[in-house]
């Protein structure tokens, strides 16, 4: 499995979990520049929420969350504001879902980051 699969089968596994917690999923891998890329766009009742998805094989190397550096959560910012601007949406938040696969698939959801 190359890194774009890995990464498309921790997205799979994270809107699997956002639509059981009722969410649901409006867009997926929206690109804003060379250096944005939201990975979900979903809605919870009436906030839109931009999810940052980080998947590890194992928490070996240290935890998904701490991929999300300064610069990556700064870009993210970037490209959330202008989709905002874009569709007129006025209440959002921003949160990361982070994946562990082995031993035991392991998902943590942090809001509003």
């Amino acid at each position: 499995m190359n890194n774009r699969e890995f990464g498309q089968k921790g997205e799979d596994l994270a809107c699997e979990y956002l639509i059981k917690n009722g969410y649901s999923i409006v867009e997926r891998n929206v690109h804003f520049s060379k250096l944005c890329e939201i990975d979900i766009i979903a809605k919870y009742k009436n906030r839109y929420v931009f999810v940052e998805v980080k998947t590890r094989k194992s928490n070996a190397f240290g935890s998904p969350f701490e991929a999300v550096t300064r610069a990556k959560y700064n870009n993210i910012k970037t490209g959330v504001l202008s989709y905002l601007q874009e569709h007129k949406i006025k209440q959002y938040q921003i949160d990361v879902i982070g994946i562990i696969l082995e031993p035991e698939l392991k998902i943590e959801h942090l809001k509003n980051v």
